[in-house]
């Protein structure tokens, strides 16, 4: 059997799991019907059924993330920051833009087809094999849990870089017991109706990955928010430090340090990312410190916390290489410049509005949207009908009309409830762009046949794609296909 054909039946067993849409709807009937949620416990079980112990998961050092915004672009500066050190890093994120091995990461690269493969075969058939009746096995996300842990244990990270899924307290990741430190990003309202509706019951929702004896560190936060994590931070006898402004730190040895994206959300991620790699490393001990670095004193002591503020060469390298796609990113093809941001929130979607005013190159202005889950369509319009686009596409968040079993981003979710959902949204348009009626709205299938009306246009576009992580892995399938390559 070839690997490749070997890969390929691993995204095909994979995606006969049950979705995360589906996976999603049955945790909110749970909450509905006040059922108490098992997935710590059914995480147990799985990582049992494929040779891990609790006590073994114990031995995997991790840095868990949490929040509602940046958490991606966090975690990657953080581990570009780990590895420029030297340390073999591991990385598990969510959702993949193109390939579903980019959601595990070893040493900055995305695992390879094999090693995929190999990894995912082993876990898939011991937990096959041990089923207790038909159809006991972990979903979608659980699954790619459960094979993340096996690879980074499997594989001998010095230290795994973990992004929250859903929340945080009942989260798959969260069966980790303990945790030496602990990041939480910026938050705002979102996955209300399985966190609840309120900053507070999100704030507690997050605070769950907080473990006793973990250093956590956080942005600045909303005040409610705040007295939350901080309450929770308190009875688990864990201190929390809300990071300092990026503005604070300087840099040894004249070493400029130039960010990826000049916006000031991705400024506050970077500074929660350097706490976070220099307090994983200070508790490592065998990290870095004063005296291994000739006693620069970039390490300050305060009542509760520690904080850094003049950063390493390795660190500023490690910031200023570090790669995310699909934040802030910006594609030239021959036919339109493309900016490509996952925003799916409110604030997020008002950061990247600006981003895009500020770096678009046309006159000519496109938008290319989609919107997934329980989202809020109008919340995240609002931002955009002020940008004057000449053309609007409303399209399913997927590259092409025809998807299988064998396709990374294959989807069960009805066709048709899809598209009534792009001619819902694009109803909500109309009824937001008063300000504007110069505006083309379309409604597509696919993100290629948006693209391909752009190009026959004829006139090189700004085109933003924003909305869903989807849609721009959808996008970025297309107009960038060297992200899914070994």
């Amino acid at each position: 059997m070839s690997s490749n054909f070997s890969y390929e039946e691993a995204v095909k067993k994979l995606n006969l799991l049950q979705s995360n849409k589906s996976t999603i709807e049955q945790i909110r009937r749970d909450i509905k019907l006040g059922q108490k949620c098992t997935n710590l416990e059914d995480m147990e079980r799985y990582l049992s059924r494929t040779g891990i112990s609790m006590s073994m998961l114990d031995q995997l050092s991790v840095i868990h993330v949490a929040g509602t915004k940046g958490k991606g672009s966090t975690s990657a500066m953080c581990e570009s920051v780990l590895r420029q050190h030297g340390y073999r890093t591991g990385f598990y994120s969510s959702p993949h833009l193109v390939a579903v091995r980019e959601r595990i990461r070893l040493g900055g690269r995305v695992i390879a087809k094999e090693g995929f493969a190999r990894h995912f075969h082993e876990v898939y058939d011991r937990l096959h094999a041990s089923q207790s009746y038909e159809g006991d096995m972990p979903k979608y996300f659980a699954f790619l849990t459960v094979l993340a842990y096996n690879v980074f244990l499997k594989e001998k990270v010095d230290v795994a870089i973990v992004e929250v899924g859903i929340g945080g307290v009942v989260d798959y990741t969260n069966v980790l017991r303990r945790v030496p430190v602990v990041g939480i990003t910026a938050l705002g309202l979102d996955h209300t109706s399985i966190l609840g509706g309120t900053i507070q019951e999100i704030a507690a929702a997050k605070a769950g990955v907080m473990k006793p004896g973990c250093e956590a560190y956080t942005v600045p936060q909303p005040s409610d928010a705040e007295a939350v994590l901080r309450a929770t931070a308190q009875s688990l006898q864990c201190p929390l430090t809300v990071v300092p402004e990026y503005k604070a730190y300087t840099f040894q040895n004249g070493l400029k340090l130039q960010l990826p994206v000049d916006v000031e959300a991705y400024r506050t991620n970077a500074s929660l990312a350097i706490q976070l790699a220099h307090a994983w490393m200070r508790k490592n001990k065998s990290g870095y410190d004063c005296e291994k670095t000739n006693g620069t004193g970039e390490i300050k002591e305060t009542e509760d916390s520690t904080i850094v503020t003049r950063l390493p060469n390795e660190t500023i390298r490690g910031l200023s290489g570090c790669k995310w796609p699909g934040r802030y990113q910006i594609v030239e093809t021959d036919f339109s410049t493309f900016y490509l941001d996952g925003a799916h929130t409110g604030e997020s979607m008002e950061i990247c509005a600006n981003w895009f005013q500020n770096n678009s190159r046309y006159h000519k202005r496109s938008l290319i949207f989609s919107a997934t889950g329980d989202r809020d369509a109008e919340v995240l319009l609002k931002p955009l009908v002020y940008l004057e686009f000449s053309t609007v596409y409303f399209v399913i968040p997927k590259a092409i009309k025809e998807l299988t079993q064998k396709n990374d981003n294959y989807s069960i979710m009805e066709h048709r409830d899809l598209i009534a959902r792009c001619h819902k949204n694009a109803d909500t348009w109309h009824r937001l762009q008063n300000i504007y009626r110069g505006c083309n709205v379309m409604v597509f299938e696919c993100v290629m046949d948006a693209l391909s009306h752009i190009k026959t246009t004829g006139t090189k576009n700004s085109v933003l794609i924003t909305g869903s992580l989807h849609l721009v892995g959808a996008a970025l399938s297309i107009i960038d296909p060297n992200l899914s390559k070994d």
